[in-house]
């Protein structure tokens, strides 16, 4: 039997290239023999600070609009206060659910698709009922101090290892940075021979 490689995933769901990335990570491990170690990020984890994001917004917004476009996803951005951390905090539940693949999806849909906030308790809730998580067990995860610290402790492992913005993926000493990394997180699978037949 073929050991499965770890991937380890550094997502924050503020970031427009992990909306990106999200439409066509999942391959990875339907097309490999690789396990995700899942890394949600809270705040401003792995992501430009609040005034040097501010210069790039522009640029940055083209530059996804282009992606999305060759996706054929919509793009509409959320309000520029939005906090992405209830819904990190909110993944590690999914994810104990199994659950995290759906959930990853309808709130980056939610969010960089219908321009919702999902720093709004509300819209992930709802987010939660699409997908099967119970709102109760959904909202004590998002206000959980358990899960929230997780999330900065992520961040702070993922800088240790060498990481600098997300999403990032990482396989034993390999960095992959960007959305328009997976192709190169592909072929390095492939070539540890750990392509599914």
């Amino acid at each position: 039997m073929v050991e499965a490689a770890e991937v380890y995933v550094y997502f924050n769901f503020r970031s427009p290239y992990c909306y990106l990335a999200s439409k066509n990570m999942f391959r990875i491990f339907e097309q490999y023999h690789a396990r995700m170690v899942w890394r949600p990020l809270g705040g401003w984890g792995g992501r430009s600070a609040p005034e040097r994001a501010k210069k790039k917004m522009p640029i940055v917004r083209q530059d996804v609009r282009r992606h999305a476009r060759r996706l054929g996803i919509p793009f509409n951005p959320p309000p520029i206060t939005t906090d992405p951390t209830p819904a990190g905090a909110g993944s590690l539940l999914a994810e104990s659910e199994g659950l995290l693949r759906p959930y990853i999806v309808e709130v980056m849909r939610k969010e960089w698709g219908e321009g919702k906030d999902i720093g709004d308790l509300e819209v992930l809730l709802e987010v939660g009922e699409e997908i099967g998580l119970p709102r109760g067990a959904l909202s004590k995860a998002i206000e959980s101090e358990a899960n929230l610290q997780r999330l900065e402790d992520n961040w702070a492992e993922a800088q240790e290892r060498g990481a600098f913005g997300v999403p990032t993926f990482i396989i034993g000493q390999d960095i992959f940075w960007g959305n328009d990394r997976i192709d190169f997180v592909c072929d390095h699978l492939r070539e540890l021979g750990l392509r599914r037949l």
